[in-house]
């Protein structure tokens, strides 16, 4: 009897120590009321000093894809863009965020790209123009990204005032990021945001 019972006790305290830190969880949908997958969200706090710890990322190029098509990073972040295809792909950026070309190639460049501004990137590739992926740069420590279920977790936040915000690349051109107060405690209720999108 003991037996059974002892892996059940070490799972509910495993669960208790998890669900025990300041995790925010964030459900984001559409115009329609639908789960919106890849939504960027984020939270940053005014004032609050942000030690960089520059990271690194990867994008892959697969199937004639970039893979994932969302990305969210934080300034100071490397990524790394290998082409696991076997035709050679060229990409590039235009956006005023990171501007960048990575000529034709196969396998791996040499060396990752640097963004050190915050803001969204476009990465396209020259020879396939069905190609295209999201870059979303944050000045904070402080992100996710929403799964299939339209669910994002902000783990680990200091209890405090922030501003949360919400991206999504189905949104118009120019279209503002989607701000609003959070508040974090003790107890944080998880919230739903809607975002003026159509997911397809």
């Amino acid at each position: 009897m003991r037996l059974s019972i002892f892996p059940l006790a070490i799972v509910s305290m495993l669960f208790a120590v998890q669900a025990s830190a300041n995790d925010t969880i964030i459900h984001v949908i559409d115009s329609a009321g639908n789960p919106l997958e890849n939504a960027v969200v984020y939270a940053e706090a005014p004032g609050l000093a942000i030690t960089s710890k520059p990271g690194s990322a990867e994008i892959e190029q697969k199937d004639k894809k970039f893979i994932p098509l969302v990305s969210v990073i934080q300034t100071g972040t490397s990524v790394a863009f290998p082409n696991n295809d076997k035709v050679k792909h060229h990409a590039y950026s235009f956006s005023a965020p990171k501007q960048f070309e990575l000529k034709l190639y196969s396998g791996k460049p040499s060396a990752p790209v640097l963004f050190d501004k915050p803001g969204t990137v476009v990465v396209g590739c020259n020879i396939h123009d069905q190609m295209v992926a999201y870059i979303h740069v944050v000045n904070t420590p402080y992100f996710s990204k929403t799964d299939v279920k339209g669910v994002a977790r902000l783990n680990n936040l200091p209890t405090g005032k922030y501003t949360l915000k919400v991206w999504h690349y189905l949104q118009a051109p120019g279209a503002e990021i989607k701000e609003q107060v959070l508040q974090v405690g003790a107890e944080n209720v998880p919230l739903t945001i809607r975002l003026n999108v159509k997911a397809s």
